[in-house]
Order: C-alpha cells, then structure tokens, then sequence
C-alpha cells in the first residue's frame, strides 16, 4: 500500500471509520476518490483560478490586503513563508497565491471585531467577473465534502457521527489557489515552492495538476512524494484536529519541493487547497475518546479561531 493511501468514499461509513482511524493515526494524509464534488464545478473552477493567476501582475497586486496579516487577497512570490508558522526562517516561497474566505455574510452573531476579520469582504477583479460566483460554487461543495469527512472522523474516534456538528455550524473555512511559477531565476539558499510546514484548522483538502513536488514527511522522517491521482483529492489533518485528539492523530509536516533542473517538472504548478476550520469560538479540547485512563491531556482548551489567527499572521514576510 502507498505510504498515502487512496479511500473509497462510496463504502459505508462503518467500513470506512477504522480504516481512517489508522490512517490518521499514522500518516495524517490520505487521498480520497468517489467523493461527490461534481467534475463540471471543479474543472470550471481550476480554469478560472488559472485565468486568474494568467492577468498582468499589476491587476493582481490590485487585491493585495492593505495590511500585513490581512487574510484575503493576493499574495505575491516570495512575500509568504510556510516554515515561520513553525518558527523557522527561510526565504519566502516560490509561489504566488489569492486567498478566499467566506463568499456570504455571516448569519450568526460575531463575537467581536476578531472574528469580524474572519469575514472581511473577498477581492475580486473587475476583468474576471464570473470568479466570485465560480468560488462560491466550489467553496459550498467543498464544505459539503468537509462536513462528510468530519462525520467519519467523529466515527473514527469513537464518538456519534454528529458529534463535531454544533462545532462547525459556521465554519470560517478559507479557499486557495496556489500558482508556483516556473523557475527561472536562481533560488536563494534553502527557498523553496512552499516550505516545510502543518496546516492549522481541522482538514485540507486539495486538487493538484499532475507536476509534482508535495512532499510529506514519513514516522522516520524520511520524506515521501505525494503521487497526482486522476479524480482525486489529497486530505490532511490540521493542528486543531491533532490538538483535539491530543495528538492521537497526526498533523503531518509537509512541503512542496522544487523541481529538478532542466527536467519537464520545471514547469509551472497549480494547486486548490481548501482549508476547513471550525467556529470561531469552538473550544477544542482533548476529545473524551483520546484520553487514556489516569493521563491528563497533553494541552490546554483552545479557542479555535484565534489559534488559527496566531499561526497564519506569523507566515507574512517583510516587504
């Protein structure tokens, strides 16, 4: 079996809980097939964000966030490090991104101006009308597909299939397109296309061309390439999920690696993580399931979003 496995969402949940329980245990990612996003919307979307990343550089640095930290946008080449929301100091990464949070207000009342940056008003450009409504199309499957995931997750763990739900019932997930340009330029010492780092929320989930480059990080440390799957999405768990499970599960480093000179991987990357969060103001903590008798858990409660909003602010480099 591959070090990242392939799951068939079309097996009935009891079959698959175990399956996942292991997985998760001892990789942390896993890539998942007949799972239910519709092939129109996802082919549409990735045209779009390609559309996006192809405009004149000018257009794009139009929706840069006013503000350092800001979370929504554009991010251009090397203005983003990975690896510092780790605490390691690289050079910036090797790829230029447009972030995209919540497409619709929020329904629910805010519990302060904090999370009120959560729902900061998306930027799009004028020349690409049709990209907000192609997000909001695959930011709502997405969610669909995340809330299934989280499902199973709850059955891994022991818990009642709905357990998570009153924890993600507005969601602040975050949508990304990532564009990793062509090398062309010699690279500074230790830069790469994305460093070595964990995501922070509960799960990704991501659609990748077939270039190349993830890498995850194995139990010996050895690191593992992540193989492109036709009709596959590449799930991972996030620090709050490992957090909740008091690292029962793992949040597994990753990184996307820089393509060997002179070969046809040189070519240009695009990749859509999809970032799925729980409330604002869940408070996570050791999960009954994961703690074993006479053993305090190993961290404190946290609340979710400011936990996410730490780690993410730590990732912008100086201009």
């Amino acid at each position: 079996m591959a070090y990242v496995p392939v799951i068939d969402l079309s097996l009935d949940d009891l079959e698959l809980a175990p399956v996942l329980s292991q997985v998760c245990t001892e990789v942390g990612f896993f890539q998942v097939i007949n799972h239910g996003m519709p092939s129109a919307v996802e082919q549409r979307t990735w045209s779009a964000l390609t559309a996006f990343f192809d405009l004149p550089l000018a257009e794009k640095l139009a929706l840069t966030p006013e503000n350092i930290g800001d979370p929504y946008g554009y991010i251009p080449v090397s203005a983003e490090s990975l690896a510092a929301s780790l605490g390691v100091e690289t050079p910036g990464d090797v790829k230029e991104s447009i972030n995209i949070g919540p497409i619709d207000p929020p329904t629910h009342e805010l519990s302060g101006p904090d999370e009120a940056i959560i729902y900061t008003e998306n930027r799009w450009p004028e020349s690409l009308p049709e990209l907000k409504e192609t997000c909001r199309e695959y930011y709502d499957a997405m969610t669909l597909l995340s809330e299934r995931i989280m499902r199973l997750f709850a059955l891994a763990l022991d818990l009642p299939a709905e357990y998570f739900n009153p924890l993600i019932t507005h969601a602040p997930s975050a949508l990304r397109a990532v564009n990793y340009p062509a090398n062309e330029t010699p690279l500074a010492k230790g830069q790469l296309r994305a460093g070595a780092h964990t995501d922070y929320g509960l799960l990704t989930i991501l659609h990748q061309d077939t270039v190349g480059g993830l890498e995850v990080v194995d139990s010996s440390g050895k690191w593992v390439a992540v193989p492109s799957i036709d009709g596959a999405y590449v799930v991972n768990i996030g620090d709050l999920m490992a957090r909740w499970t008091n690292d029962t599960w793992r949040s597994t480093l990753h990184r996307v690696v820089n393509p060997v000179e002179g070969e046809a991987s040189a070519a240009r990357r695009q990749s859509v993580p999809f970032f799925y969060n729980a409330n604002w103001d869940a408070i996570v903590e050791c999960l009954p399931s994961c703690l074993p008798p006479g053993e305090s858990p190993k961290y404190e409660s946290a609340v979710a979003g400011p936990h996410l909003m730490t780690k993410f602010h730590r990732t912008a480099t100086p201009s």
